[in-house]
């Protein structure tokens, strides 16, 4: 009886029987050969079948089945160095589970409506599923990252009454009879949590109701938020460098196959290294300005601005000491300006934007209600955040990464909406 072997491991198995279970991903048929690809979630396989050398029923059915349809095939494992998965099958029976006619996405080129209309089939296109692997894998070695450094994983609610970003972009439902709303970030929680355990990060959904059409936005995405107690700015930024040049290094290792598959240019990845440098907000807006672009001091930055200082670096750059007025309520003042806060980005090389974004928090309760009352915003629903700061309160500082920026990045894709299995966005709901 032929052993079940999924295709990543049939290089182990070469001069074996097996049997593989899967879908029909293409199909070339001469009259008297077929080459069958066949996808399986782990990889891809050519399975070639000689007709006359099966059962004249199976080589009926393999001259019948369509895309996507489910089999099961049993045959020998060959070496194959022309393969990319090193080896090939030798067909010598087939046993089709559904045979599909009229599979909606052929070979040929579709917009991208018409795909993300089918994104529930699209995931199974090889450069897709390789984005979505690719994701896969930069979240394990993201939550690896904080757990062999100490951090705790302290998961913050989805159900909020606070705004943590401004109270423009909340999504607001009713919560038996009261306002609540769908978290904007898990960072006040992580706060706590840091009070509690000192080092702490969470890794979930986030979501903003911003009504932006751009290829960096989306509605609902993943924020990884690490938050540390006794941490100044600059611990915060070095903390980013370190973990951003890690998950980097790791992805060219781990991801090279899915990356080979996008045909990913790595040289701007490989330039990844530390240190990054540190640009001083006012720094950047001269930076910006002497390149020709129409910047004000106080503005926050664009899409365009945000690529221009990445290029011009050629690597991820940190920029810190914002003005106040265009960051949240909770960052600490700088000592030095008190126009200005204790908080930065880090733009990704490559055109891919802010990857990150944290600094410190304020610590002192009353310097904390103060900014709540210029802000506008209720003092009941903070309460709690406020007793943070009257009872063992200290310097802190933390960041929140965007998942799905880091996996545009790593892969190329020039839009967020491959980088998350089912996107939202200000127009789609569905699939």
């Amino acid at each position: 009886m032929s052993s079940k072997v999924p295709i990543d491991q049939l290089a182990q198995h070469i001069g074996e029987q097996v049997e593989l279970r899967g879908w029909l991903y293409n199909k070339r048929s001469s009259g008297k050969i077929a080459f069958l690809e066949v996808r399986d979630g782990s990889g891809t396989v050519q399975a070639v079948t000689v007709r006359g050398k099966v059962e004249p029923a199976t080589w009926e059915v393999i001259e019948t089945i369509g895309q996507e349809s489910s089999l099961a095939v049993t045959g020998t494992v060959k070496a194959d160095d022309r393969a990319p998965s090193g080896v090939e099958l030798v067909v010598e029976a087939i046993e089709v589970f559904q045979a599909v006619e009229g599979y909606p996405i052929s070979p040929k080129e579709h917009g991208v409506e018409f795909l993300m209309d089918r994104r529930h089939l699209w995931l199974r296109s090889a450069q897709q599923h390789a984005v979505l692997r690719v994701r896969s894998a930069l979240q394990k070695i993201c939550r690896d990252y904080f757990y062999e450094r100490g951090y705790v994983l302290f998961d913050s609610p989805m159900l909020t009454p606070l705004s943590v970003e401004g109270t423009t972009t909340l999504f607001e439902t009713d919560y038996f009879g009261r306002s609540a709303f769908l978290s904007q970030s898990g960072q006040l929680y992580q706060e706590a949590g840091a009070m509690a355990f000192g080092k702490v990060f969470c890794f979930g959904p986030t979501f903003r109701a911003e009504k932006s059409k751009t290829r960096r936005h989306l509605t609902e995405f993943w924020m990884l938020e690490p938050e540390i107690a006794y941490a100044t700015i600059d611990d915060a930024m070095d903390v980013a460098e370190d973990f951003i040049c890690t998950v980097i290094a790791q992805a060219l290792v781990e991801c090279r196959s899915e990356l080979d598959v996008l045909e990913r240019d790595l040289s701007a990845l490989e330039a990844v290294q530390a240190p990054f440098p540190r640009l001083h907000y006012d720094d950047s807006v001269k930076l910006l300005q002497e390149a020709g672009e129409e910047f004000e001091w106080g503005d926050d930055f664009g899409g365009g601005h945000e690529t221009l200082l990445s290029k011009h670096f050629g690597k991820p750059v940190f920029i810190n000491r914002f003005p106040a007025r265009i960051k949240p309520f909770y960052m600490e003042p700088d000592p030095e300006r008190d126009d200005l806060v204790l908080g930065c980005d880090l733009i990704a090389s490559d055109g891919y934007g802010e990857i990150i974004g944290g600094g410190q928090r304020i610590h002192d309760p009353v310097l904390l209600e103060s900014k709540l009352e210029e802000h506008g915003l209720p003092r009941e629903p903070y309460e709690w955040y406020l007793d943070l700061r009257r009872y063992g309160t200290v310097p802190h500082s933390g960041f929140g990464m965007g998942l799905e920026r880091l996996v545009a990045w790593v892969t190329g894709r020039p839009h967020l909406r491959e980088t998350i299995p089912f996107p939202r966005t200000i127009g789609r709901l569905e699939p």
